[in-house]
Order: structure tokens, then C-alpha cells, then sequence
């Protein structure tokens, strides 16, 4: 007599409860109400790009939103955002060099949007020019300290460097700028 054995195939994974859906999607948008205009300032810093900065802040929550399962913490949620909007910032620059290479430009001539040169004064502007001329690794290094005032751990965890590392660089691109800006005078 033979047993009647059905095969079981493996179940697919569950999906994820559409309580912990809610639950990202409050906080996600918690986190974006209180921090976004922030990082958008921080990237127009480094981007001197209202548009490209929205975009990349906007894809940085988006990916918090999609990666919020994993988070060991839900502190640690900011961190996971600024992160991304500085690794976004460094894509974007990078696209762009390679966009001037393959054009054939030398530079690129941006001009700021109407209202952005309504809101920044004559003054800020050229210390924004002169923080943008810098290298990226400088410039990173003095809009986390000096513009988000982070301290010189969370630089370095943003940063994916040592914090000697964070100090060498802080240090050589406060020289740099203040030899830009007194040229520039």
C-alpha cells in the first residue's frame, strides 16, 4: 500500500503587515516634515542646485521609506537619511563631471534661479562660490560641521571616515577657503 504524500511546495514570503507599512510611512513622513527643508538646504550647499537638491533628498527618504524594516533602530533613521542625501550629492556631481566631459565643456556656467538670488545676499553668495570651488571631500567636511553642526563622530560616520581624517580635512579646507575669499577681496 503506498502512502498518499503531497508535495509542499515552500511558501512565498509574507508580505510585509500593512501595520509596519503605516508605521514607516508615519514615520518616514514625521522625519520629512521635521528635517527636509534642512537637507535640501544642505544640498543645494553642495550642489548649487535647488532642483537637483529636492530631488536628491526626495530619493534619500524614498529609500529610507523602502529600507525601513532594516533600521536596527528607529534613531538612527536621520543619520540613515543624511547619509544618503551626501552619498546622493557625490552622484550627482560625479553625473555631472561626466555629463561636461562628454559635452566638451570646460566648466559649467549654472545660473542660479531668481529666487535663489533674491535669498542669498552678495556676501553669501561668494562664500557659497568659494565652499562649491573646493574639493568635494573639503566641502562635505565644512557644511557637516558648519552648516548642519554635527560633531566630528557623526561627520566621520557620514562621511565613512576617521575622525583624524575629519579634522585634517576640516582644517585644510578652512585654509583653502579663506584663501579663496581673500582674492577674492
Amino acid at each position: 500500500m503506498k502512502a498518499n504524500v503531497t508535495e509542499v511546495s515552500p511558501l512565498p514570503p509574507e508580505p510585509e503587515p500593512p501595520a509596519r507599512r503605516t508605521g514607516a510611512a508615519e514615520a518616514v513622513t514625521a522625519l520629512y516634515e521635521a528635517h527636509a527643508l534642512g537637507l535640501i538646504r544642505l544640498a543645494v550647499v553642495m550642489l548649487g542646485d535647488r532642483p537637483a537638491a529636492e530631488d536628491v533628498v526626495q530619493e534619500a527618504f524614498c529609500g529610507l521609506y523602502r529600507r525601513w524594516h532594516a533600521l536596527s533602530e528607529e534613531a538612527n533613521a536621520l543619520a540613515y537619511v543624511r547619509s544618503s542625501v551626501i552619498n546622493g550629492c557625490r552622484t550627482a556631481l560625479r553625473r555631472r563631471v561626466r555629463q561636461l566631459t562628454l559635452a566638451g565643456f570646460a566648466e559649467a556656467g549654472e545660473a542660479d534661479s531668481p529666487e535663489s538670488a533674491v535669498l542669498l545676499g552678495e556676501e553669501h553668495r561668494q562664500v557659497l562660490l568659494a565652499i562649491r570651488s573646493l574639493p568635494s571631500r573639503q566641502r562635505e567636511a565644512l557644511v557637516l560641521r558648519y552648516y548642519l553642526d554635527l560633531d566630528e563622530a557623526q561627520i566621520a560616520s557620514c562621511m565613512q571616515v576617521s575622525r583624524g581624517t575629519v579634522k585634517s580635512t576640516t582644517s585644510r579646507a578652512l585654509a583653502a577657503l579663506g584663501r579663496i575669499l581673500e582674492d577674492q577681496s
